[in-house]
C-alpha cells in the first residue's frame, strides 16, 4: 500500500495531478479540497495517499490532509459508494462541513452532489451518523488557503474547470454554465472550480 508521496508537483490538470518521485512519475486523482491547497507546478508537496486496486486499474487517489484520507476511506467503505461518488462528496462539502451535515442528517447538502438522490442521500446520512461521532472532537483542518498562482489564458482554466466539474459527475451544460456564471478576469482553474462547485451545492 502506498501512504504517502513526497515530490515535485510536476503536472496539475483538475482533478488529476503528476506528481514526481525522484524521477518517477505518480498519477493522483484529488478531491477539490485538495486541489485548492496544492502550490504552483514546480513546487515540492506531500499527500497522503489511498491505493485502490482493480482487475483492470491500479488507482491512486491523493490527500493535502490525512483527515481527508480518512474520511474518503470510510465513504469508500459503505455500500454503494465508490471512489468516484466519495470524491464528488469531498469536492462538494469540506470535511467538517459533511461532518455537520451528517450530524444534522442534512439531505438537501447531499442531493446537490452528482449522483446523489433523496434515497441515497437518506441511507448516507443513517449510515455515517455512527461513524461520525468519533469525528467530533478531532480539531478542524486548516482553513482553505489558495497559492498564487501563475497567469494562464482565461480559455484554459476554464476548460479546465469545465473538465473537473464534469469528471465529478455533471453534465457538460451543467459545469460550462456554472464557470461561466462565476468567471472573472485573472481567476485559475482552481478558483473557477471551487466558486462554481459553491454556486451549484
Amino acid at each position: 500500500m502506498i501512504g504517502r508521496l513526497r515530490g515535485t508537483l510536476a503536472e496539475k490538470q483538475p482533478p488529476h495531478l503528476l506528481l514526481d518521485v525522484n524521477g518517477v512519475g505518480y498519477e493522483l486523482e484529488v478531491p477539490m479540497t485538495t486541489l485548492y491547497r496544492l502550490p504552483a507546478v514546480g513546487e515540492p508537496v506531500t499527500l497522503h495517499a489511498h491505493l485502490v486496486v482493480r482487475e483492470d486499474a491500479h488507482l491512486l487517489y491523493g490527500f493535502f490532509e490525512k483527515r481527508e484520507r480518512e474520511l474518503f476511506r470510510e465513504l469508500i467503505r459503505l455500500n454503494g459508494v465508490g471512489p468516484k461518488l466519495a470524491l464528488a462528496l469531498m469536492s462538494g462539502l469540506e470535511v467538517d462541513e459533511l461532518v455537520r451535515c451528517v450530524q444534522a442528517q442534512d439531505t438537501a447538502a447531499l442531493v446537490k452532489v452528482p449522483g446523489v438522490g433523496k434515497k441515497t442521500a437518506e441511507r448516507l446520512l443513517v449510515e455515517l451518523k455512527d461513524r461520525f461521532k468519533a469525528w467530533e472532537s478531532i480539531p478542524s483542518i486548516a482553513p482553505l488557503v489558495v497559492e498564487p498562482q501563475l497567469a494562464q489564458a482565461v480559455s484554459s482554466a476554464e476548460n479546465d474547470a469545465v473538465s473537473a466539474l464534469i469528471s465529478l459527475g455533471y453534465k457538460p451544460q451543467e459545469a460550462s454554465r456554472a464557470v461561466a456564471a462565476v468567471k472573472e478576469d485573472g481567476m485559475s482553474s482552481e478558483d473557477l472550480i471551487r466558486r462554481a462547485l459553491r454556486g451549484m451545492v
